[in-house]
């Protein structure tokens, strides 16, 4: 009872703010208008381009519902209460197969298949403890779909012919014990590979599916080497983003029966590439993705090109991403953003080259009352170049303002430039909000991503705090009043700040963090083990490591830790240990450390926990508030 009147009082206190004014032109704006569940989420269009599939929220579930595009009549197909669709695709211009949650915690789902009528509907697998991946979503001979699945051994992933008439399964490729992935050609064929032994990546191929795999590469972890589709003409030419022999991605053509590099399609030494666009209606590359403060494409086929141009021409100021077509490449699924605005989502019909709206990711947000995220850089103390963003209040001096420096989570991650909720809701109650892409963040090459390797608690966190300063020196944060909150490991730098920086910053706020780096690596999946050598290098070995390892977590070092602190646990998370967090916050409180704990059962999953969610920024409010404007 004391609980839920702790939580009324804050939520009153969040009313009473909310009512008063913030500065000229500018009001706060409901925590829940920020965090809002979409309606309508995740469309996709059937190959023929003839009808149009989306996830509704409905309550607590989501449904599939499928809508005649000429016509707009829509149709339920499927019915589920208190479950989710946590994945679906389209297998035919028919019939759709869908994975119907089962334990969210442990990210277990049923595998159905049902026509477009939502007949017919029949389970494919069982509630089991094994996973099923979808390799190629092709549909071979009118009823095989090529799958990979752990059913055999917990820690591999064999190939299976599951015949999606029956629910039959018949492995076309056992896992010796060391493939971590595995690839298809154009036509559905088996044809690629790939081996690990933690630390090395091997490349495996086979000309036809009757032959053996042979290996063609080897590279090192932080090499990266895609493949993107194989060459039309040349079946043993693949398109690929390749790092090898070179610190930034580049695409390239390699030979699959040498293994050498034919030539570089697109690439140089300032740019990092990270996607590729394949047509299979055309059979050729129609752009590439890299990434500066934003991502950027370089068209390959001029008749895409002008597409996005009409694009452009249709939704001035807008980033369009196409997230899915028809098999004609006609009709196109788009989604629209930009840093301050959510955006939206179309159908956009190319030959007609018109826009049909379907729903707003977010129609509480009005983008006049959002802020603009800017690149920045600085110098580290050891002269290496780190970039982030800034975001700032509106109407407001940029001097002397509290900030929150916004960690993100990895390893091996990134902040990008785009719409964050998180973000716009910390600027809109006056913080400017740094977030810092230290070393070890990707896309910046492999020599920036290397030099983060195992620098939890150093150099990682050395780049936080020159970020910091550099803000100090420009006059944009109040030296007094600057406080770091991040998730995962964002919450592992943030609480490590807590007591490897005293008096850099008033307070620190973690959202399941990482506590303990030694329980982190133990809480890896079995098929994720062939991979733990990885691990060991980009966070630490236990065993040659325990120090530095020790050092970077917060569950041994409470002794240290006088700042306030605010950490909240997701108690229904699988590879999270609650009892240590707990522990952890017991020993703050014996030392009468000001900690706000909070539990909750997950904030990101769109359709659950909107309580949960709404106490969890509440309570993240009135700690900032507290510990940062009150100063």
């Amino acid at each position: 009872m004391m609980r839920y009147k702790r939580y009324f009082f804050l939520f009153l206190i969040s009313l009473a703010f909310a009512c008063q004014p913030k500065g000229e032109g500018e009001r706060i704006i409901p925590l829940d208008d920020f965090f809002k569940s979409q309606d309508r989420m995740t469309y996709r269009v059937s190959p023929d381009g003839l009808n149009l599939s989306y996830l509704k929220l409905e309550g607590q579930s989501l449904n599939l519902y499928i809508e005649d595009i000429a016509s707009g009549k829509a149709t339920k197909i499927t019915h589920l209460e208190d479950k989710n669709i946590v994945f679906y695709f389209w297998l035919s211009n028919n019939e759709l197969i869908y994975y119907k949650e089962v334990d969210a915690a442990k990210r277990r789902s049923d595998i159905f298949i049902i026509n477009k009528e939502g007949a017919n509907e029949r389970q494919l697998s069982s509630n089991e403890k094994s996973r099923m991946r979808v390799i190629e979503d092709q549909l071979i001979d009118d009823k095989y779909l090529l799958i990979s699945s752990n059913k055999r051994d917990s820690t591999v992933f064999d190939v299976y012919r599951l015949n999606v008439r029956n629910g039959g399964m018949e492995m076309v490729a056992r896992n010796p014990g060391n493939i971590s992935d595995w690839r298809t050609d154009s036509e559905g064929k088996l044809r690629l590979a790939v081996s690990t032994d933690g630390a090395n990546t091997t490349m495996l191929y086979r000309a036809q599916e009757s032959q053996p795999f042979k290996p063609i590469m080897t590279n090192n972890f932080t090499t990266v080497f895609r493949p993107i589709a194989f060459k039309h003409d040349r079946p043993n030419i693949i398109y690929a983003i390749s790092s090898v022999n070179r610190d930034k991605s580049a695409l390239v053509e390699v030979d699959c029966n040498t293994g050498k590099e034919l030539k570089v399609l697109f690439g140089n030494d300032s740019l990092n590439i990270t996607d590729a666009q394949y047509s299979r209606k055309k059979q050729q590359l129609s752009f590439v993705i890299y990434e500066t403060w934003k991502k950027e494409k370089h068209y390959m086929d001029e008749s895409i090109k002008s597409l996005y141009e009409d694009l452009d021409k249709l939704l001035p100021k807008t980033e369009t991403r196409i997230l899915d077509r028809d098999q004609a490449e006609n009709v196109f699924v788009l989604r629209t953003f930009t840093d301050r605005n959510p955006g939206s989502y179309y159908l956009y019909f190319a030959n007609k080259r018109k826009l049909k709206k379907l729903s707003d990711f977010n129609p509480s947000i009005k983008q006049e009352e959002m802020s603009e995220m800017k690149p920045v850089s600085f110098q580290s103390r050891d002269n290496l170049k780190i970039n982030g963003y800034l975001t700032l209040p509106l109407h407001v001096k940029p001097e002397h303002l509290p900030v929150v420096v916004l960690p993100h989570d990895g390893p091996v991650d990134r902040n990008l430039w785009g719409y964050n909720a998180e973000v716009q809701f910390l600027v809109n109650r006056g913080y400017a909000v740094f977030q810092v892409n230290y070393r070890g963040s990707s896309g910046y090459g492999k020599a920036f991503m290397a030099a983060g390797f195992k620098q939890w608690g150093g150099k990682i966190q050395d780049d936080i705090n020159d970020g910091v300063k550099w803000l100090i020196e420009k006059n944009i944060a109040d030296p007094k009043r600057i406080g770091i909150y991040g998730a995962g490991f964002g919450g592992n730098i943030a609480l490590n700040s807590a007591y490897l920086n005293p008096g850099m910053y008033a307070c620190a706020a973690s959202n399941s963090g990482v506590i303990n780096l030694f329980a982190y690596l133990k809480s890896i999946p079995p098929f994720l083990k062939n991979s733990l050598q990885m691990y060991y290098e980009i966070v630490g070995d236990p065993l040659t490591d325990a120090d530095q390892m020790r050092k970077a977590s917060p569950l041994f070092q409470t002794d240290k830790i006088n700042t306030p602190v605010f950490i909240s646990q997701n108690v229904k998370d699988p590879n999270a240990n609650a009892a240590e967090t707990l522990q952890f916050v017991k020993n703050l409180k014996k030392r009468n450390v000001n900690v706000t704990y909070l539990e909750n059962e997950g904030i990101v999953f769109p359709t659950k926990n909107l309580e949960s969610r709404h106490q969890f920024y509440t309570a993240l409010e009135q700690f900032l508030e507290i510990n940062l404007k009150n100063r």
